[in-house]
This record gives C-alpha cells, structure tokens and sequence, in this order.
C-alpha cells in the first residue's frame, strides 16, 4: 500500500495554510533564540541548560504537538476541523509554560520554574485528552497506531516533567538518579516515540515510495517494547539497578530497531534523493549511535554520579544527530506541502530549503562525529560553530518561506 496515504500534498485550503505559517514561527522563534544563545553563551552562565530546553522544551515539544495533531487527523480520517480555538489554547498555555520554565532556570528563579513546569504539563495533559478522544471516536484504520505512539509518548513527558521540576528546587544526592531520569524518559520516550510512529507514514512519503508491506506489523510489535523498556529503564535509573537497566536499553534498542526495519527496506529500494529524506536517515544512525553509547555510559558505571558526569557523550549525537536532524528535515518537507499554493509553489519552497543540502548535511555530520571524540578544546568549539552555521543556512530559508507565504495569504 502506498506511502502517500496521509500525504498532505496539493493544494491546500487557506484556513490550513494560514494556521500552519502561523504556527510554525514558534518552533522556529525558539531555533533562532538557540542560534542567538549560541553566540552571546559566554555571557549567559547557564547557558548549557538554557540550550537545552530551548531547544527540547520549546523548539522540539512545539513541533510535536502541531505536527501530531496534524497526523492524527490525516491517519484517522478525521473530519477537517472547522476551529483551532482547542490547539490555539494548548499552544499559547504551552508557550506559557515554556517561558517561565525557561526564565527560571536562567535566572535562577526556580519556583518561577516549577510554576512554568505546572503550566505546560497542563498543555500537554490537553493534548493528550484530545489524542485519545480523536482515537476513540475514529472508525477503525490501519494507521492508528500512529497515535496509540502519540498517547505514550505524551505519557512519557507526563511522567518527566515532575522530575524535571523537582531538580529546580532539589539538590540532593539523589539529583543525579533524577537528571537521568528525566532525561531518558524525555528523550526516548516522548520524542523518539513520536517520531517513531510518525515515520510509519512520513517516511515512504518522503522517499515517494510505496510503504513496506509488514510496516505497520512491525510499528505495532516495536510500541509494546519500546514503552516496557522504558518503564524497566526508569524504574532501573531511579534505584539505581544496573541488570533492570540493562534489560530496558535491550527492549528500546529492540523496539526501535523494529520499528525502522521496514524504513530501512524502503531505503534499499528508493535511497533519499533530498536534504528531508537524507536528514531524516542520518537522524536514524544517531539515534542507534546514541543508544550504544548510552548503554556504555550507564552499564559503564558503577554510581549514578558518574553516569550523569558522562551522560554528556550520549546527549550531543541524541540531541543534535538525532532530535535536530529529525526536525530539520521533517520541516524541511512539511512546511512546503502545508503552506499550500499548488505544486508549483510546493517544488519552489521545496528547492529553497534544499539549496546546498549536500554540504549542510555532510558539515552536520562530519563536526558531530568529530566533536564526539576526545578532542581539544578548539576544536570542538570549531566543530560547534560549524552545526551553528548549518543550522543558520536552514532557519534564512526558512524563515523568507514563511514570510513569503505570509505575503501571498
């Protein structure tokens, strides 16, 4: 069956087009806020921190409840929604939320922190109300473990912003326990399985391709795994049981390894041929990278101290190789279709936002798997600069899309 299913492609109503431009300024506004961090960070003392949720908390959970809500409606046949007043809501709450949890971390204002923590989990508690209650008023479809990925992913960071918070206003010594916590479960279980379950469609539509016969067999069989391997995989971090941990990074390995197998078929027989589809494959390779390294870091270690001391080696390539690719090159596909105009407009969009991709994704990768050795100083802050400088040459195009749409709405 073909791939193209859910493909949002052709001309797109306006009151779709307008609400999607709108949008998508906000994982952008966040990307450019990372871009101008990336720069001042010397003068910024948490800057590490700040990096991080800007771009997870606000770029990244930003993408994932718009293009969720967006594949949720596409994979369950659901009726075109006549007001966005519910999602307007959940994202201007969200947004809230971000801001003050952004703001309080910075400034060292931690209970403005928890405050902000308490807003988005509210954003995100809505979203995952109006996940189950699309899923359960839907007529049966093939596709609707798509959001069976969504409902856990938002599970997932149900469970991780309460720990998050709580390292606002805690320091003890179970701190490190908890910032592995917190990590994990955000990490592989609210953006990897989102991602996960929307590569079921997105991917074999981005390569132009039929989807595999056993794709939706194997994202069905991977889900159960991946969501026992984390539960082991949290509880093992938290009590600091190393053969528990063990066992849940084998079923999330396992789990994601089945989950893209049917990609990577689809691969072998049409490889990308754009800057989304190779952005997306390299994402892929990061994420297994990741989790070897990860399993080396935890497994590795006799304490949770140290583990959370190392964790950096696993939080660059599962950051930046996997969760930046992913967006980038999601977006870089996505936002031509939806903005509408017809094909025309679509394939100039398109061509804007592919321009030099050869060399965008060869620097990416190049400067992360240099950054991930033992290296001097200089140098990493040379391979540093350089994912800096691809991710500009993606947001200026981005954004003049963005703005042109907004012209000719």
């Amino acid at each position: 069956m073909a791939g193209t299913e859910t493909r949002p492609a052709g001309p797109v109503a306006t009151g779709r087009a307008g609400w999607h431009r709108r949008v998508a300024a906000l994982p952008t506004a966040y990307l450019l806020g990372l871009v101008a961090l990336g720069f001042g960070h010397p003068f910024v003392p948490s800057w590490r921190w700040l990096a991080i949720h800007l771009f997870l908390l606000g770029a990244a959970t930003n993408a994932i409840l718009i293009w969720s809500a967006h594949f949720t409606v596409a994979v369950l046949r659901a009726p075109a929604r006549n007001s966005r007043r519910a999602e307007t809501v959940r994202l201007l709450t969200l947004n809230t939320g971000v801001l003050a949890v952004l703001v309080g971390g910075a400034a060292d204002r931690p209970w403005i922190g928890v405050a902000g923590a308490v807003v988005v989990f509210a954003a995100v508690a809505a979203h995952l109300a109006w996940l189950a209650a699309r899923l359960h008023a839907a007529l049966p479809t093939r596709f609707a473990v798509t959001v069976r990925y969504y409902l856990a992913a938002a599970i997932a960071l149900l469970v991780g912003i309460p720990v998050g918070a709580a390292m606002l206003v805690v320091d003890e010594p179970a701190r490190p326990r908890l910032l592995l916590f917190h990590a994990h479960v955000n990490l592989l279980g609210w953006v990897t399985l989102t991602v996960l379950g929307t590569l079921l469609t997105l991917w074999p539509t981005v390569l132009r391709t039929r989807m595999a016969e056993d794709a939706v067999r194997a994202a069905t069989a991977a889900l159960p795994l991946v969501v026992t391997g984390l539960v082991l995989l949290g509880t093992g971090l938290l009590a600091w049981w190393r053969t528990v941990i063990g066992a849940g990074l084998v079923l999330v390995v396992l789990g994601a390894l089945t989950a893209l197998r049917p990609a990577f078929a689809a691969a072998r027989g049409r490889p990308p041929g754009s800057f989304a589809g190779w952005s997306i494959a390299a994402a892929a390779g990061w994420l297994l990278v990741a989790l070897a390294l990860d399993a080396w870091t935890l497994l590795g270690s006799a304490a949770p101290d140290p583990a959370a001391e190392r964790f950096g080696a696993v939080l660059v390539p599962l950051l930046v190789g996997f969760v930046g690719q992913i967006l980038l090159g999601s977006l870089s596909y996505l936002l031509p279709v939806v903005l509408g105009g017809g094909p025309a407009e679509v394939r100039r969009r398109t061509a804007l936002l592919d321009r030099h991709w050869p060399q965008r994704l060869a620097m990416t990768n190049a400067a992360l798997a240099v950054f991930a050795l033992p290296t001097p100083p200089f140098v990493r802050i040379t391979t540093s600069l350089l994912v800096l400088a691809a991710l500009v040459q993606f947001l200026v195009p981005a954004v003049r899309v963005l703005l042109t749409a907004r012209r000719q709405s």
